[in-house]
């Protein structure tokens, strides 16, 4: 279902982020994403002189190691484009992510670990996606896991609507966790 027609308007930005996970020949996965904002007019910079329509002012990447568990094993991050000459020295720091699990606050301990001037917010943000991305791209793995112990509790319930414990999606597809019908928490 699409949104509301919008009003009369001109695009002036526009961000894409391209996220894809990965499993790899030794048994791990990579979480793979590429950050890019473009303008419509010219951007004044210092450094990159003016900017021209289309071309990107940022476009980052980064990419997450992780084993089945979503323990982070390495961490890498590039910058292609960025407005300043000094931003791409920053990409060291995200190694510092490895010996994380992804799982619920993760975006705030990417924010504590590289964030603010330890890093850079254009990847913090796209590493916070990562996160999301690593859940969708370990799933099918994951769920043979809940499936053959139906006693672990799935880390993904009580994440949404459709997910929580009392719900039917719950109630249909993990019975063991469904605590609906006046069940005890």
């Amino acid at each position: 279902m699409p949104l509301s027609p919008p009003a009369a308007r001109e695009r002036l930005h526009t961000r894409t982020i391209t996220c894809h996970g990965y499993q790899r020949a030794d048994g791990l996965f990579d979480i793979e994403g590429h950050i890019t904002d473009v303008k419509t007019t010219p951007v004044p910079n210092e450094w990159r002189r003016d900017i021209p329509p289309g071309v990107p002012i940022h476009e980052m990447w980064a990419r997450l190691t992780l084993d089945k568990d979503m323990l982070v094993v390495s961490a890498e991050a590039a910058s292609d484009h960025t407005p300043y000459e000094i931003c791409p020295a920053v990409a060291p720091s995200f190694a510092a992510l490895a010996g994380l699990r992804i799982g619920p606050g993760w975006r705030k301990l990417v924010k504590e670990t590289v964030g603010g001037t330890k890093g850079c917010t254009h990847i913090v943000e796209l590493i916070g996606v990562l996160g999301t991305v690593a859940y969708q791209t370990l799933w099918p793995v994951r769920a043979k896991e809940y499936k053959s112990s139906p006693t672990t509790r799935p880390p993904i319930l009580d994440t949404c609507h459709a997910l929580r414990s009392d719900g039917p999606v719950v109630k249909r597809f993990f019975p063991t966790h469904y605590v609906g019908d006046g069940k005890p928490r």
